[in-house]
């Protein structure tokens, strides 16, 4: 029993902080968490094809990195989070009706109007913003982004969602009222993002600002309907929209003929606000 000792004065120590700070603290630890598990979990699995001489193409690749990092890790770390607290991670989800189905169609529409009013500002003030490892592996290999189409209804939004609203968000609104709780877990989802990006840390602020401009939506319809599937479809179609729209750029658009050319052109256009896959 002594060893817990001083893992029982820290969690009693922890209980006499402000609600608000405990709430901030239990956020950001599990958003983080979520990535960590993910980093963990893809190492392992890579190492151990390794050890087998199996080398994964980008498909494969980017088949197993949905699976465990949106499905196992972040699925996983948000279920033992809700089912340590009594909750059911599926009791998140129910069937939409008709007015959630239409905050998503106004979230999807929202969402892509405040990406262009982003990349607007964005091109004017001169900033520069990251390049997306997904976009560039995408626009290398196309048929990775036609796995990613469907890929962003079944794995990307729901695994994400789960932790950053179901989570983040819903542990946030227990200390905060919406307007700071929403924001707050919108930053940490767009921070969690960091390591999907390539470029200068400047660079990465920039893009991690639209993302975290980008799912107040996300974090709004959630609010707004409290069923997890409202957000997890706006994502999804955004997602995929966006990998459609790759897509479509590298294999039909001017300049395909040099591929270096269109994979420059297309991940600057389309990567700014790609998922962590």
């Amino acid at each position: 029993m002594v060893e817990f000792g001083p893992a029982r004065r820290a969690s009693a120590w922890f209980g006499t902080l402000d609600p608000r700070v405990r709430a901030l603290v239990v956020a950001l630890a599990v958003g983080f968490s979520g990535i960590a598990a993910a980093t963990v979990v893809v190492l392992v699995v890579l190492l151990g094809l390794g050890l087998v001489g199996y080398q994964p193409s980008p498909l494969v690749f980017i088949g197993l990195s949905l699976v465990l990092v949106q499905g196992i890790s972040f699925g996983g770390v948000a279920s033992a989070y809700l089912l340590r607290r009594g909750r059911s991670p599926l009791s998140l989800f129910r069937i939409p009706g008709l007015r959630d189905l239409a905050v998503a169609v106004g979230g999807f529409v929202g969402s892509f109007a405040i990406l262009i009013v982003a990349s607007i500002a964005v091109q004017r003030a001169g900033a520069p913003t990251a390049d997306n490892q997904v976009a560039q592996l995408g626009a290398e290999n196309p048929e990775v982004l036609l796995l990613l189409v469907p890929a962003a209804f079944v794995f990307i939004g729901p695994g994400e969602e789960i932790l950053f609203r179901g989570v983040v968000q819903d542990r946030l609104r227990e200390a905060f009222p919406a307007w700071v709780a929403i924001p707050v877990a919108s930053v940490i989802f767009g921070a969690v993002h960091y390591v999907a990006l390539t470029g200068a840390p400047s660079a990465r602020a920039v893009t991690i600002g639209i993302l975290s401009a980008l799912t107040l939506v996300f974090g709004a319809a959630y609010e707004y309907t409290d069923n997890l599937v409202v957000p997890s479809l706006i994502h999804g179609a955004y997602d995929a929209v966006l990998f459609a729209g790759l897509y479509v750029v590298v294999t039909y658009g001017p300049g395909t003929e040099s591929p270096t050319g269109a994979v420059s052109a297309a991940v600057a256009d389309l990567s700014v606000a790609l998922p962590l896959v």
